[in-house]
């Protein structure tokens, strides 16, 4: 099977065998490819992650080469899951596209070039010109935070301004949809994360344009 994704920054290809996905980025990197292995897929999978949604995941990086690792999630800031948005450059390039398509409890590996990972420069212990591979793990999805009509889903008073209870309300009706409530830490965590990623002005407002960081209406 074949797939076409288009974006805006980007035009790929994803090419489907069993247990691999391979991933061209056809527009700027021709001969570097991201490939993913399935490791672990669960039965049921309503919901797959997609450019923009909140992300919950564990993932931990190698050096291709000789196979040390130079990053541990389950040990970087008390080994708690990282959240992120995906497909906006929180992550390195080779990890928004090789997480897309992720249902929640997924394991995959994902194999990066250096084009796509930390280049020619490399980072810390990671050599310039370096090939890294991630093993990452899936614990939640969220609907996509940065659309504009995401943005008049949680604005309940309609001010083009989000405030963190209105940010929490939203969290809750899709955190708790399946009747299990989460206690205050589990927000807390997030709803301190989304607004130190868009605050930028730091006056505890997340405004529409600060939401809608890349000034269109769909990512």
């Amino acid at each position: 099977m074949m797939w076409k994704l288009l974006s805006c920054t980007v035009c790929f290809f994803l090419s489907f065998q069993p247990g691999f996905w391979h991933v061209r980025a056809a527009a700027a990197e021709p001969d570097h490819d991201v490939k993913i292995e399935v490791v672990f897929k669960p039965e049921e999978c309503t919901q797959r992650s997609k450019r923009g949604d909140l992300i919950n995941a564990h993932y931990d990086g190698y050096l291709a080469e000789d196979g040390s690792q130079f990053y541990c999630s389950r040990t970087d800031k008390a080994g708690h899951p990282q959240w992120f948005v995906l497909g906006v450059g929180q992550v390195i390039k080779g990890l928004d596209i090789g997480m897309m398509e992720m249902c929640v409890g997924e394991k995959r590996k994902v194999t990066v070039p250096s084009a796509l990972a930390f280049g020619e420069k490399g980072k810390g212990p990671v050599p310039p010109n370096s090939t890294v591979v991630f093993e990452v793990e899936v614990f939640a999805v969220s609907r996509g935070p940065r659309s504009m009509e995401a943005f008049g889903q949680v604005d309940l008073d309609k001010d083009r301004m989000l405030t963190k209870a209105e940010v929490k309300e939203y969290l809750k009706l899709d955190y708790e949809k399946d009747g299990k409530p989460r206690d205050e830490p589990f927000y807390e965590k997030i709803i301190a994360d989304i607004f130190r990623k868009s605050d930028s002005d730091r006056d505890g407002l997340i405004s529409a344009e600060e939401y809608n960081i890349y000034g269109h209406d769909e990512l």
